[in-house]
């Protein structure tokens, strides 16, 4: 019996889109859900954002936020003070483990919008670039919500 015989395009076309799945890689990226905005309580006072994370396939980081609504968004920590008084903070990053949750939400993490240049009214939606450590952009619409 002789082994000789070429594949035929069909058995070739099967095995390359196989071989490209197998390399394809495509790792699952952070996932977001229930966004949503309070606005301002007053006027020059930033709206905060509010949403959770759930992380991909590999252990990942939020690093930064920008929105076409805000001069600029800064990450920030609600915590206890030494005096027992509780404040908060920016944060350069929050860790987001491969599958695991992360809550943004009011007395933790949380999103700061700051210089709100046009805000929507509450029902609108805020647009939301969130930027992760592997490199990776995820865009949500986050709601305005009263507080």
């Amino acid at each position: 019996m002789r082994l000789s015989r070429a594949f035929s395009p069909t058995v070739l076309l099967i095995l390359s889109i196989g071989l490209l799945a197998a390399c394809s890689g495509g790792s699952k990226a952070p996932t977001i859900s229930d966004a949503w905005v309070r606005p301002p309580m007053g006027a020059d006072l930033p709206a905060a954002g509010y949403l959770t994370i759930v992380g991909g396939d590999t252990d990942d980081a939020l690093i930064a936020v920008t929105s076409p609504v805000a001069a600029s968004v800064e990450i920030h920590e609600t915590m206890a003070a030494e005096s027992g008084m509780t404040g908060m903070a920016p944060v350069d990053r929050i860790d987001v483990a491969a599958g695991a949750t992360v809550v943004l939400e009011p007395g933790g993490y949380h999103l700061m919008l700051m210089g709100a240049t046009d805000l929507p009214a509450v029902g609108d939606t805020v647009e939301l670039t969130l930027s992760f450590e592997s490199g990776g952009d995820v865009v949500v619409k986050a709601e305005v919500r009263a507080g």
